[in-house]
Formats: C-alpha cells, structure tokens, sequence
C-alpha cells in the first residue's frame, strides 16, 4: 500500500515539475519573439477629403464596432485604426509608434477621451486614424 502512494506522489510531483518547466519555457519565447525596431517610419495623419474613396467605403461599413486594417494603391500604405461607437464626440487618437522591424511594421495608437472642458456634444460619434507611409509588402501588427 505505501509503494502505491509513494508511486502517486513522485508521479505528482514530476506532473507539477513538468508544468512549471513548460510555463517558464514558453514565457521565455515570448519575451524572444518581440522584434526589435529596424528604424522609425514616417508617415502623416490623412484627412477625410484625402483618403482614397475604396477605403473611404471600407471605413464607413466598418465604423459601428472597432476595426484595423490595411490598404495600399501600389504607391503608399494606409494604415486604419477605427475604434467603434463612442457615445460622444470629442474624442482624438495618439499614433504612439509606427515603425519597421526585420518581419512587419508596428502600428501603435490610444484613443484619448474628450477634456473636461471640451463641449462633447450629444451625438454619438466614431472616431478613427488613417495613416498614409511608404508602400511595403510587410504584414502589419497593430497595438
């Protein structure tokens, strides 16, 4: 009887052994998968009156509920962050980062709530960025 349970404990403990040696592995990829920056991208902020009238479409069926996308006319890239219904207007959004690493291009934004200030209004607004840079044929990572 003790050889059965001395048996179920050792089986036990290298069940608990080999869950933590998995866990600690696989946070170690993690942590060895964020690439590293290759160099800043430039880019500018485009006006509604400037984005292409095929995204323009896109945008607007997609603006209810948050959205990224992609979109390219063979000369530049755009790149959308749309971040759905907002019961308010007012609201702005940072570009944070937009940068090149050696596998994809990094796209990091923050939708900033209306100031205290700031007449928000009434209506229900949808706040989105469209960003125009060089064409790429490099996936895009949105943060």
């Amino acid at each position: 009887m003790k050889r059965v349970i001395n048996g179920k404990i050792i089986l036990l403990g290298m069940l608990l052994l080999w869950v933590f040696v998995v866990r600690f592995l696989t946070g170690c990829a993690l942590k060895q998968g964020q690439e590293e920056k290759v160099r800043d991208l430039e880019f500018t902020v485009v006006g509604d009156g400037e984005v292409p009238q095929e995204l323009k479409d896109i945008i607007v069926e997609k603006q209810s509920a948050p959205f990224k996308l992609t979109y390219s006319d063979d000369q530049n890239l755009y790149i959308v962050t749309g971040y759905g219904e907002q019961p308010t207007g007012g609201y702005s959004i940072s570009v944070n980062q937009l940068f090149l690493t050696e596998n994809s291009i990094v796209f990091d934004t923050e939708l900033l709530g209306p100031g205290k200030e700031e007449e928000a209004g009434t209506e229900k607004s949808y706040p989105y960025i469209v960003v125009q840079t060089e064409f790429l044929e490099t996936p895009v990572v949105f943060q």
